[in-house]
C-alpha cells in the first residue's frame, strides 16, 4: 500500500517550511517516528518523524524548496495492516484516495519534537532531539513542482551530491556551487568543521576568475562576479515571519516609549561580590541578569505590563506567570524566545536559564513552544554599544524593555561630580493596555532596582 505523508502544520498556524535536507532516501527502509527531513519553519528548525514504517518511495520535494501546510512531500510504501498515526480531527486534511490512486494521510496535529503516537500507547513517544544547525543561505528560490506517485526507474542521483562523497555544506551552498559550474570537492571550507558555507564558494570562485580573465585580457571584476551589480535574497523563514509580526505590532498597538537613564554602579558592584559565591559559581552574570530580576519584582506591582489584549474576545488578559522573552539575534534573523515561568526562579536559576536560552538561539535549536507564550520581553541593544532606542513590541505582549550599554560617564553622587556606570532604559508599551502613569511606576521601580539592588527588599 502507498500512502502519501503531507506536510504538517507544524505549530502556532504556520502556513509554509522549507526542506532543508533529506535523512533518508528513496529506497530506505524506515521506522515509526525515524527522523525523516529537517524543515525551517518562520520560527526554527525542526525535525520531522516518519508518521509510518515502511519503505521510502518517493520524496515529491528537494532540499531548499518552499512547501505549503498539506502538500505531499514524501511517499510510503507500507505493510497492508500498518497502523498510521492519528490525525488532528480539527482541520485534517480529507482521508481516501489521492490524486493518483494512492491513500493520502491525514495531517498529524503537531509533529514538534514528537513522533507519531504508538498504537496502544495513547501518548506520543519522545525521541531525543540532536541536529546541528545549519547555516541557511539567501538564494533564488525555484516554483514548487509535485511529482506524481508511479513506478519508474530511480535515477543516480550525481557522484557530487552523493552523502558519503560529498563535502559537508548546506543544500542552498551546493545550488551555489552547481550555478556557478564549481566543483565543491576543490573548495576549502572556513566554517565548523570544515564546512563550506556561502562565502567560501563565492571567494574561489572571485579566485579562479580573476586569472581567466587576464588570460583573455578581460578586465577582472572585483568583488563580485562580472555583470553581478546586485544581490536578491529571498524572503522567507524568520526574517518574512519577524517583518510580518512587526509590520502587524507596530500598526496593531498604538506604542509609546519611555526613557530612563540610572547609575548602575552598584549593580555592578554586586555582580562582583556574586560571582564569588558557590551557588553562582560556573555562571554568566550580566547587567541583564540583574535586569531580568529587576523585571520581574517590578511587575508584581505593576501587572498591567503584563498582559493581553484580545481582540476577539474584547478582554484584557492580564497573566499571573511571567514567561519573560529575551530578544536574540541568531545567523537566521531576530527571534524571542522566552524563558517560561520565569517569576519562580531565584536568581541562580534565572541567570541559569538566560545563558542555555542565549547558547541554544546561536545555535538555532531554538523550539517553536520556546518561541511561543511570551508575556514581556527584554532587548539588549547595549551588546551592540547602543544607548536607547524605541523597541517595537513583540506581538501579543503589553511591554519590551530595551537595555542600553553601560557607560562610565560623570554623574552627580553624594552632592558631588564623579565618574559613575550610567545606563538608559527604553520601555516601550501598549498603550491601550498600560496608561502613562502605569508605565512610568514600571519603568521608576526597575531603574530603582538597578541604581540601588537593595530597594527590592521593600518591593516584595
Amino acid at each position: 500500500m502507498i500512502k502519501e505523508f503531507r506536510l504538517p502544520d507544524l505549530g502556532e498556524g504556520l502556513t509554509e517550511s522549507e526542506i532543508l535536507s533529506w535523512k533518508v532516501d528513496v529506497g530506505d527502509t524506515v521506522s515509526l517516528n525515524q527522523v525523516i527531513a529537517e524543515v525551517e519553519t518562520a520560527k526554527a528548525v525542526v525535525e520531522l518523524p516518519s508518521p509510518f514504517a515502511g519503505v521510502i518511495k518517493e520524496l515529491h520535494e528537494q532540499p531548499g524548496s518552499v512547501v505549503e501546510v498539506g502538500k505531499p512531500i514524501v511517499s510510503f510504501e507500507v505493510p497492508d495492516d500498518a497502523g498510521t498515526a492519528p490525525s488532528d480531527p480539527a482541520g485534517a486534511l480529507p482521508a481516501g484516495p489521492g490524486e493518483h490512486g494512492v491513500e493520502t494521510q491525514k495531517r498529524e496535529p503537531n509533529l514538534v519534537g514528537y513522533g507519531a503516537v504508538v498504537e496502544g500507547s495513547g501518548r506520543p513517544t519522545r525521541r531525543p532531539r540532536n541536529f546541528a544547525a545549519p547555516v541557511v543561505e539567501p538564494v533564488q528560490t525555484r516554483p514548487v513542482q509535485t511529482r506524481p506517485v508511479e513506478t519508474r526507474p530511480v535515477e543516480s542521483a550525481p557522484a557530487e551530491s552523493a552523502p558519503a562523497d560529498r563535502p559537508r555544506s548546506t543544500p542552498p551552498v551546493r545550488k551555489l556551487a552547481k550555478d556557478l559550474s564549481l566543483d565543491l570537492t576543490q573548495v576549502p571550507g572556513s566554517g565548523p568543521g570544515g564546512l563550506i558555507t556561502r562565502e567560501d564558494v563565492l571567494g574561489f570562485a572571485r579566485h579562479h576568475e580573476e586569472p581567466a580573465a587576464a588570460q583573455h585580457g578581460a578586465p577582472a571584476v572585483s568583488g563580485t562576479r562580472q555583470g553581478e551589480r546586485e544581490t536578491r535574497t529571498p524572503i522567507k523563514g524568520v526574517r518574512k515571519y519577524t517583518a510580518a509580526a512587526m509590520v502587524q505590532s507596530a500598526f496593531t498597538a498604538p506604542h509609546a516609549t519611555e526613557f530612563l537613564t540610572v547609575d548602575v554602579t552598584p549593580s555592578l558592584e554586586l555582580l562582583a561580590r556574586l560571582k564569588s559565591r558557590r551557588e553562582f559559581t560556573g555562571l554568566k552574570l550580566t547587567p541583564l541578569t540583574l535586569a531580568a530580576k529587576a523585571v520581574l519584582v517590578a511587575l508584581r506591582r505593576n501587572p498591567a505590563l503584563n498582559s493581553h489584549w484580545d481582540e476577539e474576545h474584547q478582554e484584557i488578559v492580564t497573566y499571573n506567570y511571567v514567561n519573560l522573552g529575551i530578544a536574540a539575534a541568531t545567523p537566521r534573523g531576530l527571534t524571542v524566545p522566552n524563558i517560561k515561568d520565569a517569576d519562580t526562579m531565584p536568581l541562580p536559576q534565572l541567570a541559569q536559564a538566560l545563558t542555555a536560552l542565549a547558547e541554544t538561539a546561536r545555535a538555532g535549536k531554538t523550539t517553536p513552544a520556546e518561541l511561543s507564550g511570551g508575556t514581556i520581553s527584554i532587548t539588549n541593544i547595549g551588546v551592540f554599544g547602543i544607548d536607547a532606542g524605541t523597541p517595537i513590541l513583540n506581538p501579543g505582549e503589553a511591554a519590551i524593555l530595551g537595555l542600553g550599554a553601560v557607560r562610565t560617564l560623570p554623574w552627580e553622587w553624594r552632592g558631588e561630580v564623579a565618574l559613575r556606570q550610567v545606563i538608559t532604559l527604553s520601555l516601550s508599551f501598549d498603550h491601550r493596555l498600560v496608561d502613562g502613569e502605569q508605565g512610568s511606576r514600571f519603568l521608576a521601580d526597575v531603574g530603582a532596582i538597578l541604581a540601588e539592588p537593595g530597594m527590592v527588599l521593600t518591593m516584595v
